[in-house]
């Protein structure tokens, strides 16, 4: 359960390597119980970030905030959080109870003062009983339990997770997953994850911090960053996303190809007519049953290409008026066989004027 107390802050944090700029005046406000996920390709900051909230790294300017404590030199001993490594980071001499009870064993408890707890931990992450088993015993996905249980054992104000589920393959990976927003939410401990898996952060964030080239794009909510991507880089870095050329004409109205789309008002930005611009929907933003005839954003095209995707596809369109610029429209399996959606049929839908989002075309 989230509250409006702010319990991490970071203001202007600055990291440069050389004349190299990792990170580039960041800031951000993190609530007391949420879990947030900094989302991003490789090399985008997002990991020297958490480092540097770990006091692994050292900003080069910038302050940090934990529940209203300035830990922005503090070594990182001396902070108040756990963390998990993408790669478990166990010591494989030691036993699994060992592991566990390594902070605790720092912190001047003895084994035996630590024992409750470690048995404990091992029931809430799910292997109770294997204290006396060695990490190499174990699963990835057990090995990776037992790391989240080392890094809650201290009890932390905070959580760090890096790439926790990458190394895992894909069924553990959901799996574990969900087991760790669950666990997130039972504890109420504030939780930031780092991740470059648009699924993962999708699914588990209370809030997503969407990173490019060593700055913040844009920070809301999943369905935020999903519906209304803040830039160009957004739109195509979190799902799947049509992007097609286009000229404003004034009053929500652009010209592609041989026709007029119209995006509503709260969907984009106005543009002067004449200004080159770049038309974003998502795949699913299309209507095919009950198309009016009068609907502004009919169209016609012809299916290119299926891709099979399991529970869905994607069909390639070739839109009539529309020439070089085919999109993608995503379909159930019942949908496809409903429209008679296959290759070289024709098919008639509607574009949603609502979820149309336009940017700049030097933007994208």
């Amino acid at each position: 359960m989230t509250s409006d107390a702010t319990y991490l802050e970071l203001r202007g944090i600055q990291k440069r390597f050389g004349a190299f700029s990792a990170l580039d005046d960041i800031d951000l406000s993190i609530r007391r119980g949420e879990f947030v996920c900094f989302l991003g390709p490789s090399g985008c900051g997002k990991t020297t970030l958490l480092r540097i909230i770990a006091g692994l790294e050292t900003q080069t300017a910038g302050t940090i905030l934990q529940a209203g404590r300035d830990i922005s030199v503090l070594p990182p001993a001396a902070r108040d959080y756990g963390i998990m490594f993408q790669s478990y980071a166990l010591f494989p001499n030691l036993s699994v109870a060992d592991n566990v009870a390594y902070g605790l064993v720092n912190r001047s408890h003895s084994k035996a003062q630590a024992r409750p707890r470690v048995d404990e931990l091992l029931q809430l992450v799910g292997l109770p009983g294997s204290g006396g088993k060695y990490p190499a015993q174990l699963s990835g996905g057990q090995q990776q339990r037992i790391a989240l249980a080392r890094a809650l054992a201290t009890s932390p104000g905070l959580l760090l997770l890096d790439e926790p589920l990458s190394a895992l393959d894909a069924i553990v990976r959901v799996h574990l997953r969900n087991e760790i927003r669950a666990l997130q939410r039972k504890l109420g401990v504030t939780t930031i994850m780092v991740t470059h898996d648009q699924e993962e952060a999708l699914s588990v964030a209370d809030r997503i911090v969407v990173m490019n080239h060593g700055v913040i794009e844009q920070v809301g909510t999943p369905m935020q960053v999903y519906r209304e991507p803040a830039s160009p880089f957004v739109a195509d870095f979190v799902g799947k996303v049509n992007r097609l050329q286009a000229v404003a004409e004034g009053d929500h109205w652009f010209r592609c190809g041989d026709m007029r789309l119209q995006c509503s008002p709260g969907a984009g930005a106005d543009f002067r007519a004449g200004r080159e611009v770049a038309l974003y929907l998502r795949p699913e933003d299309r209507v095919v049953d009950g198309v009016r005839d009068d609907d502004p954003m009919r169209c016609t095209g012809t299916v290119r290409q299926v891709e099979f995707l399991g529970s869905n596809c994607l069909a390639e369109i070739d839109v009539h008026g529309i020439p070089g610029q085919p999109i993608q429209l995503q379909f159930s399996l019942n949908q496809m066989d409903e429209f008679d959606v296959r290759e070289g049929s024709s098919l008639r839908f509607a574009l949603r004027a609502d979820r149309l989002r336009v940017f700049p075309a030097a933007a994208a």
